[in-house]
């Protein structure tokens, strides 16, 4: 059944259409999911009570989910970092100058070659440099200061 404009719906048709609209606005919605349970078995007067099925509709959203996976992810990775830390710690307590120094030997030979290798590579680069200049040089030395709060730098002017 269409109802664009150009196709005019005949008598008959508009009324199963308007009784198909009303009926469709007035259907019953169906029931919601209970949010809670009542026990309404009876209360023995004396012992205990026979055992009851709760029923159990909950739905765990994904995201929740995640959540707490990656939480308990995290504290197992904290814990073991902090477990890391307290053999550390203990190990330090318990250092003599002669531990200190077999630990930092390897550390500071590494340095050094470093600074070495550093100083040698910096001093081949600078004998090979070679500038000339052409032309006038003007060197300017004139600093105005035009500071103005916060944060103010002087400048050049030239």
């Amino acid at each position: 059944m269409t109802t664009d404009p150009k196709y005019p719906l005949t008598e008959p048709e508009a009324s199963a259409e308007a009784a198909r609209l009303i009926r469709e606005a007035y259907r019953p919605e169906s029931t919601p999911a209970a949010t809670s349970f009542r026990d309404t078995s009876p209360v023995p007067a004396i012992g205990t009570a026979a055992p009851v099925a709760q029923p159990d509709s909950r739905i765990v959203p994904e995201w929740a989910t995640g959540i707490a996976v990656a939480s308990i992810g995290i504290g197992a990775g904290v814990t073991g970092i902090g477990c890391g830390a307290w053999l550390v710690f203990q190990g330090l307590s318990s250092v003599t100058l002669l531990g200190v120094i077999a630990i930092a030997a390897p550390f500071v030979g590494i340095a050094t070659v470093a600074t070495a290798i550093g100083a040698a590579i910096s001093k081949a680069k600078r004998s090979s440099t070679t500038n000339v200049y052409q032309g006038t040089v003007i060197k300017r030395t004139e600093i105005t200061s035009t500071a103005r709060g916060i944060g103010a730098r002087s400048q050049i002017e030239g």
